[in-house]
């Protein structure tokens, strides 16, 4: 395809930020409402890993064989949210991944896109690492929490992939089939991971 094709096409990118932007701020609503006047907080994209891998050390070998800029940039994570307990000084971190899928009166390619494989990065060993370290859950746990939404709940594949991939853990992912009903995602965390802040 051309650069003037190329132009012209929409950009999935465009429509499926939008939509994700709407499910965070529907998971925010949901929690900020719930931890009012009590001892937790949700907190939007918070910052203490925005700078992790700018400050990673590499051997004198490895950094001979990359680029290496004389200015200074910033280069790290930052989570959708935090759920911080303020009395324990525990939190998880939190990612909410909208995504389409094969459902109902949908072809099998509209299951096609990979934020649930995005939400892979923190199961890498140096970010559950720090994580753990931040966070103060321990290592029994995740320290982390993500929560599907959109179709991707419910399409048969995507749906596979992400119980396989959180075999031993089912706490840490929720299904969110329905976002204009928060009982079932405060549920999820009263039941199985409200615990681990405490």
């Amino acid at each position: 395809m051309g650069t003037n094709e190329l132009r012209k096409r929409d950009v999935w990118q465009d429509s499926s930020g939008g939509k994700a932007g709407i499910a965070e701020k529907s998971f925010y609503a949901v929690f900020s409402k719930k931890f009012k006047g009590s001892d937790f907080r949700v907190r939007p994209r918070p910052k203490e890993f925005k700078n992790i891998y700018s400050k990673i050390k590499l051997s004198s070998e490895i950094l001979a064989n990359i680029y290496n800029p004389d200015e200074t940039w910033i280069h790290g994570v930052i989570p959708d949210f935090a759920i911080d307990n303020i009395k324990t000084k525990k939190t998880l971190y939190v990612e909410v991944k909208r995504q389409d899928g094969w459902v109902e009166g949908k072809p099998r390619k509209a299951g096609r896109g990979n934020a649930h494989e995005r939400s892979c990065k923190f199961f890498t060993p140096g970010l559950l690492k720090i994580l753990r370290e931040h966070g103060k859950i321990g290592n029994k746990a995740l320290p982390f929490w993500v929560v599907f939404q959109g179709d991707i709940a419910r399409d048969p594949k995507r749906v596979r992939e992400i119980h396989c991939w959180y075999t031993g853990y089912p706490a840490h992912f929720f299904l969110w089939h329905n976002s204009a009903d928060g009982k079932p995602l405060v549920n999820h965390f009263n039941k199985k991971l409200k615990h681990l802040l405490t």
